[in-house]
């Protein structure tokens, strides 16, 4: 992994709002006094969630508020790519580049990103998207797919093509109304087409399994 680092232009001050205190509360209330610096990651998560992304003076207050070193707190948003260290827009697309997605036509999707965003981590012209690919989101069934977050959410667009994200981010651009999940018409990680039953009911109620003997187990006594 290549190394991260805060960017250049910073804000001066930062500040926890009413929501994101009680939030960070919370959080607190779950680890005893001496535990406290458990709670780095979710109070990063929360500054982000609030500001779009990790400043350096969100990082310092959080290292002030649990003791720690503001260079320990750096290093953990520095280790975990979930934590953005620069400006995001205000929709951050994560396209999954591992394995399953990339043979189904990821680096497709780059290419769509590239085209209609700009250059992965930089922010598009009207501030509305930027753009990362990241490891595996877990959709492998649905490859190949994105992840697109805001201050708000963090939702899976999966079964894509190069039109159907292109029409995603046309969609997202103009405000109107998206719907996550597969974006073929399938339900969920359904069989393509159609969700297939077992009909048999051989098929799932055991009554074809065989008696396994195992070794070194002597057989259950009768009740």
């Amino acid at each position: 992994m290549t190394a991260r680092r805060i960017a250049k232009d910073q804000p001066e001050t930062f500040a926890w709002t009413k929501e994101s205190r009680a939030e960070v509360n919370w959080w607190l209330k779950k680890y005893p006094g001496d535990r406290r610096r458990s709670a780095v990651i979710p109070m990063l998560w929360i500054a982000q969630k609030q500001e779009g992304w990790v400043t350096e003076p969100a990082m310092r207050a959080i290292g002030a508020e649990l003791d720690m070193a503001h260079i320990r707190v750096m290093e953990v948003a520095s280790f975990y790519t979930m934590f953005n260290l620069a400006p995001a827009g205000e929709h951050l697309i994560q396209v999954c580049g591992t394995t399953p997605c990339m043979i189904r036509g990821s680096q497709e999707l780059n290419a769509v990103c590239e085209r209609k965003i700009g250059p992965k981590g930089e922010l598009s012209a009207d501030g509305k998207f930027s753009w990362m690919e990241v490891e595996c989101l877990g959709a492998c069934a649905n490859a190949p797919m994105v992840q697109v977050s805001t201050r708000t959410s963090d939702h899976y667009f999966e079964d894509l093509t190069p039109e159907s994200l292109e029409k995603l981010l046309d969609d997202l651009a103009a405000g109107r109304e998206v719907t996550p999940g597969p974006q073929n018409g399938r339900q969920t990680s359904a069989p393509a087409g159609e969700p297939k039953t077992l009909t048999d009911k051989k098929l799932y109620d055991g009554s074809l399994a065989k008696p396994v003997t195992l070794p070194n187990t002597a057989p259950k006594e009768n009740a």
